[in-house]
């Protein structure tokens, strides 16, 4: 029972480090007690997309005579579309236990904690206990889940988190989401789209509120003109679940209203899985609910590391992976650089999508920062007009001085599949003027990025 390494949770940060492991030659476990793929694959990332995709098509089906096309009589089966979400997660998760046996790692299924010496005891689903050692390290990967606020305790039927919010057995007529970050606009989206009444409630100024303030706002009036009722500055008191739905009471500037719904969707967060993995018996320092790691993710006991959500980094599925292979190439003794957390991709898969990365206007200006921002709607775009997605815009910030791409910020159609560009253009530092002679395919979406650079410099040749 002696390993290299053993990963504790198989989702995008331990399936990952665990293969990259094995490539490096290091015998290898993983310890799942669920399914393979974790949160991501099954609850998460994957099967939402899955049913935002459905949404997208519904919408495109109640908008075909803007194409030309005559549609009658689409129809939701909500079950259906559950039904295919489902069967995604399960082909993806399918899909990781090929790659576990084509990379010869050994699945121990049951429930890890780790002990000193650095060994780990997993118990199985009969309750037997079998005791694992792993010379070069522990590296713990499980994950977060839902968040709960006191006065907002989820019973799994009236108040949901996510898990609940994509295996609904029937579609709500009225819905009430908590909170506006990623998971909360994505479901608003969906269930906005296939017909259900839907609020969001939002604590903050602004809906997505980590995103560039223009990109908030950009969101805000796409949701409204979609038929979203959003309320920032507003705060769930609480919710009243006696009767046969909800009742839910919100403070706003203007006093407390009451919302009738069927279902309150709870989407404040995530907090980590690390209960009951043995931490204070191996002496792993936490803080605030996350495990404190070096640049490699060393904890402070020799052997024993940890990554993704369980850190306090972004808790975003690839930056979990990127954490993982960096951790584990350090321990098979290579010279990987630590992680550049200011060139991280986030994205947001609701309709207008989301994506940015680097300094929000505000931050740079708070930064002190000298700076040129250019910024290119898609009402512009050839791409975006024939494609019927003018909504949204590439917005580019540079260091006026030295033309470094700052900061992106793109709201609209499959703007979560160009986001990578920037990404690329800052870790290799490419300047805004060898951005705007970087020849872009026409017609594109993507040509906005080079257009947005332009008018950043007063080049901008289609606005």
């Amino acid at each position: 029972m002696n390993y290299d390494i053993i990963v504790i949770g198989s989702g995008p940060g331990g399936y990952v480090t665990a293969i990259r492991a094995s490539q490096l030659g290091l015998k290898t476990a993983v310890v799942e007690r669920e399914s393979l793929g974790g949160i991501c694959l099954n609850w998460g990332c994957i099967p939402t997309k899955a049913l935002l995709k459905s949404a997208n098509v519904f919408e495109y089906l109640t908008h075909a005579n803007d194409y030309g096309i005559s549609v009658k009589d689409a129809k939701i089966d909500f079950n259906a579309i559950v039904e295919r979400s489902r069967g995604v997660a399960s082909g993806m998760s399918n899909g990781i236990q090929f790659l576990m046996k084509k990379n010869k790692i050994d699945v121990i299924k049951g429930t890890g904690v780790v002990k000193t010496g650095k060994k780990v005891a997993v118990t199985d689903e009969a309750g037997k206990v079998t005791e694992y050692s792993a010379d070069k390290g522990i590296i713990i990967a499980t994950g977060a889940r839902s968040r709960q606020l006191p006065n907002l305790p989820q019973d799994g039927e009236k108040i949901i988190g996510y898990r609940e919010a994509m295996t609904l057995k029937t579609q709500p007529k009225k819905m009430v989401v908590v909170g506006s970050g990623a998971i909360g606009v994505e479901f608003a989206y969906f269930y906005n789209t296939i017909g259900t009444e839907v609020t969001v409630v939002e604590y903050l100024p602004n809906i997505v509120p980590i995103e560039d303030e223009e990109v908030s706002k950009q969101l805000e009036k796409s949701f409204k003109k979609a038929g979203v009722n959003i309320m920032t500055n507003a705060s769930v008191e609480s919710v009243d679940t006696k009767g046969k739905g909800c009742v839910v009471t919100v403070k706003t500037a203007k006093g407390e209203e009451k919302i009738e719904c069927d279902v309150v969707l709870s989407a404040v967060g995530i907090e980590a899985n690390i209960e009951n993995l043995g931490l204070e018996e191996v002496g792993i320092v936490v803080d605030r609910g996350r495990i404190l790691v070096g640049d490699y993710y060393q904890t402070n006991i020799p052997g024993y590391y940890a990554i993704g959500d369980v850190i306090p980094t972004a808790a975003l599925a690839h930056v979990a992976s990127a954490e993982g292979i960096i951790c584990v190439e350090k321990i098979a003794g290579h010279h990987p650089e630590p992680l550049d957390y200011g060139n991280i991709p986030g994205c947001t898969y609701c309709s207008p999508e989301v994506a940015s990365v680097g300094l929000t206007e505000k931050a740079a200006k708070e930064k002190g920062l000298d700076i040129k921002i250019g910024k290119f709607p898609f009402s512009a775009s050839g791409k975006a007009s024939a494609a019927g997605a003018k909504d949204g815009f590439v917005k580019l910030i540079f260091d006026a001085k030295y033309g470094e791409v700052l900061g992106a910020h793109l709201i609209g159609a499959n703007v979560t599949e160009m986001i990578a560009e920037i990404v690329a253009i800052r870790k290799l530092e490419t300047t805004g003027h060898e951005l705007i002679k970087t020849v872009h395919p026409h017609p594109t979406m993507s040509e906005a990025i080079m257009e947005a650079a332009a008018a950043a410099y007063g080049e901008v040749i289609h606005l």
